[in-house]
């Protein structure tokens, strides 16, 4: 370095310029100092560099990060060297990539969620094997996962179906199994045959009712919560609750025409189901309604029991 003192154009190692400087009383800008290029290679930008050449130059930062990490952080240099670089990045209203940054330090990642992927799926009316040509595309294309593979969006769907949650009633229940993994069972099972006069062949599958009711209610629990907020119960958890539930069995037309070409065949579509009308809570004396369905005879909230093909 080239001392920057009036009459003192000495070259000094920048090792010792401090120590020089300090001898010029009469010096109060001490930060103005020239460099002196004396030749050589320039140097090359630290993101050119191999990773070995990068440590060594950034080693003298790397050992302040490490004892700032130490004594605010509890050791973590990752999360230092992380938010560094989201505030450089935020700096420059790069908010875009600094929002994807944080998405995957905190584990959500930049893609969608399961569920999401999956109502997407339904509602596009996508096969199994399109959303999957489609999730494969997408990650070639953008080199990103951005949809979720189907075995996650299965996942997703066991979460929706009767029998994932557990449950038990208090008091037992007579003659209904304390089992609550139940899956899908045949439509037609416990039903007393009284229909030898429509000689009818149906295939049906059926949830059982206790187990679709949990489901319905696992569904609602952000309602029920937020009703509870709305009605100051927010600690009030123990119920007991009153669930009325309207029951609904719906023809779903004649499916013959949704099955494309070929012959014509006489089969109706049979739902029945049941909507959750309102809840409420035993409160003291008083019983305090903390949930009511807007539109009951919306098919939106039929929560469906059976689904039979005759």
């Amino acid at each position: 370095i080239r001392c920057p003192v009036k009459e003192c154009d000495e070259e000094i190692l920048h090792g010792k310029y401090g120590q020089h400087l300090s001898g010029h009383k009469e010096m109060k800008d001490r930060e103005l100092c020239s460099y002196i290029n004396k030749g050589g290679r320039p140097r090359q930008h630290l993101l050119s560099l191999t990773r070995r050449a990068q440590k060594h130059r950034l080693r003298e930062l790397k050992r302040q990060v490490k004892a700032f990490a130490e004594k605010e952080e509890g050791g973590d240099i990752k999360a230092v060297c992380m938010t560094l670089f989201l505030l450089a990045l935020r700096a420059k209203n790069e908010h875009k990539q600094a929002d994807e940054l944080e998405a995957i330090m905190q584990g959500r990642g930049s893609g969608l969620h399961p569920a999401v992927c999956l109502a997407i799926r339904i509602n596009t009316f996508l096969s199994c094997s399109q959303y999957h040509k489609m999730y494969r595309t997408v990650k070639a294309v953008t080199g990103r996962q951005i949809f979720q593979p189907l075995h996650a969006l299965r996942t997703a769907e066991k979460a929706l179906l009767p029998g994932y949650h557990p449950f038990e009633w208090k008091p037992p229940l007579k003659n209904v199994s304390t089992n609550t993994e139940v899956g899908i069972i045949d439509g037609l099972s416990g039903l007393p045959l009284s229909i030898d006069d429509y000689p009818v062949d149906t295939i049906a599958k059926r949830f059982r009712y206790d187990a679709a009711l949990v489901c319905a209610l696992k569904d609602m629990e952000d309602e029920i919560l937020e009703g509870m907020k709305a009605k100051n119960l927010d600690d009030y958890l123990n119920g007991p609750f009153t669930v009325v539930v309207k029951e609904s069995c719906d023809g779903m037309g004649d499916v013959s025409e949704k099955h494309g070409s070929g012959p014509a065949v006489p089969e109706k579509a049979v739902r029945f189901s049941f909507t959750v009308m309102n809840i409420s809570v035993a409160h003291g004396s008083e019983s305090k309604r903390i949930f009511e369905e807007a539109k009951p005879n919306s098919e939106l909230c039929c929560k469906p029991l059976c689904l039979m093909l005759a």
